[in-house]
């Protein structure tokens, strides 16, 4: 495995960080994350392993590649969607016909939203004490 042909890129999405490389050959179609098969990560959670699949059927030299992830932090959803983000910015370096189908499908914009923090002398974020006139 030469490091020259491998993509790699950086996925966000909340708190999870996901690093992904992209093999030319290796296992064709074969996903791995965090040394797990992609279905034994998301065991039982279909549509996750299929947000992780999107952007590799999405380009027809997404076939020929094997995808390898690292993700740290976050939940399951969070971690699905930064792999999905990462795979989509490796993809994006092919060049300009991959790029734009995942610059309209979506998925090269970092999704920046985060959960807001809760603020002192209320119960939650947004959520306030009730209020009693008398």
């Amino acid at each position: 495995m030469s490091d020259k042909n491998v993509l790699m890129a950086t996925g966000r999405r909340k708190t999870s960080v996901a690093q992904v490389r992209l093999i030319p050959g290796g296992e064709a179609g074969k996903i791995t994350v965090n040394a797990k098969p992609v279905e034994e990560f998301f065991r039982g959670r279909g549509r996750h392993i299929l947000s992780v699949r999107l952007p590799l059927t999405k380009v027809d030299q997404g076939k020929d590649f094997e995808v390898r992830a690292k993700v740290i932090g976050g939940g399951i959803t969070g971690q699905a969607e930064a792999i999905r983000h990462g795979v989509a910015r490796a993809l994006a370096k092919l060049g300009d016909d991959a790029k734009k189908t995942m610059r309209k499908e979506g998925w090269l914009t970092r999704d920046a939203r985060m959960v807001e923090r809760k603020k002192p002398g209320q119960p939650k974020a947004r959520k306030r004490f009730q209020y009693s006139k008398r």
